[in-house]
């Protein structure tokens, strides 16, 4: 951000540019992620999934890892927690609904975060949240009725998975200020990949990978949708602005919704789509109306996003 002359052009260029790509990346996962499950239980592919990116973050980091403290390694536990719940009931509510339904519905943890923080200190919720909230339940009403039928188990388990992010968001923003973000996000994704190893062999529901449908989901949300792109938003938010970086990670739900048209022709009726453009209204105008107003809403961190400023240097 404090590059000058003509190379800052070119650096915030390419560093939106592959914040971009992450976030087509994360939209792509619900597709992925829905045909891996088809193959193999949830438990089993949610425990590979996150041990793979757990290993990958604590070898790409080891300094950091070795640094932390007996209240980071706590911290980190806690977060894991609400990490496995998070994606535990997104997985399963991939079983139940489309693609295009679960990348919008698990988009509401912006609009449910800044809610949840005013509810818990007990202060009014301002304006912008109320009128989010609005919106976004409108959109969610329109959108659980479309494409193809109701999808009420599969939305009601996304819709718990929004709320699992939720709290871990605040849970994460209150406990990281003084532990190196990375170490952290290798500790919480450990977490999430033994609870579901333990819990996938105490309920015979572990298996090892062998379809290439589910390697291929492994390897995309393992490297590229949790490691890599760690390390991806970490390097572009020292370059891309913080308003056009929100609006740019805003748009993955909507490239769930194209990926799940294109890769599996999972269409939404026109109520469907209005549905799913309220939902996208009100992330763009909880993520962008603080940051007009200088104040900078939590992020979510390691349910993959860290702030801008961590111990890798910067980063989600």
């Amino acid at each position: 951000m404090t590059r000058a002359g003509l190379r800052r052009p070119t650096s915030s260029g390419f560093a939106q540019l592959s914040l971009l790509g992450i976030t087509a990346v994360w939209g792509l996962t619900f597709v992925l992620v829905q045909d891996a499950i088809a193959h193999t239980p949830v438990l089993s592919f949610l425990a590979w999934r996150f041990l793979l990116a757990a290993a990958l973050v604590a070898v790409l980091t080891p300094g950091r890892l070795r640094e932390l403290s007996p209240a980071g390694w706590r911290a980190g536990i806690v977060m894991g927690v609400f990490l496995t719940a998070g994606y535990v009931l997104q997985t399963y509510g991939l079983a139940h609904t489309s693609a295009a339904h679960s990348g919008f519905i698990t988009g509401l943890f912006v609009v449910f975060t800044p809610l949840l923080a005013a509810l818990t200190v007990r202060r009014r919720p301002s304006g912008t949240i109320l009128v989010g909230v609005a919106i976004s339940l409108t959109g969610l009403a329109l959108l659980s009725g479309s494409g193809g039928g109701l999808h009420p188990l599969g939305d009601a388990l996304t819709l718990g998975c929004a709320l699992a992010f939720s709290v871990h968001i605040l849970v994460t923003d209150r406990v990281t200020r003084d532990h190196a973000t990375s170490a952290l996000l290798a500790v919480q994704l450990a977490v999430c990949g033994g609870a579901c190893l333990l819990a996938g062999a105490a309920t015979g529901q572990l298996d090892a990978p062998t379809s290439g449908t589910v390697w291929l989901a492994l390897l995309v949300t393992a490297i590229l949708a949790s490691a890599l792109a760690f390390f991806v938003q970490t390097a572009a938010q020292r370059h891309a602005p913080p308003e056009r970086a929100a609006l740019i990670m805003a748009a993955e739900p909507a490239f769930a919704g194209l990926f799940a048209y294109l890769l599996k022709d999972q269409r939404l009726s026109a109520a469907g789509w209005i549905g799913a453009a309220c939902i996208l209204g009100a992330i763009l105008l909880v993520e962008l109306a603080p940051r007009s107003r200088g104040a900078r809403p939590p992020t979510p961190e390691g349910a993959l996003a860290p702030p801008v400023s961590d111990g890798v240097g910067a980063g989600r």
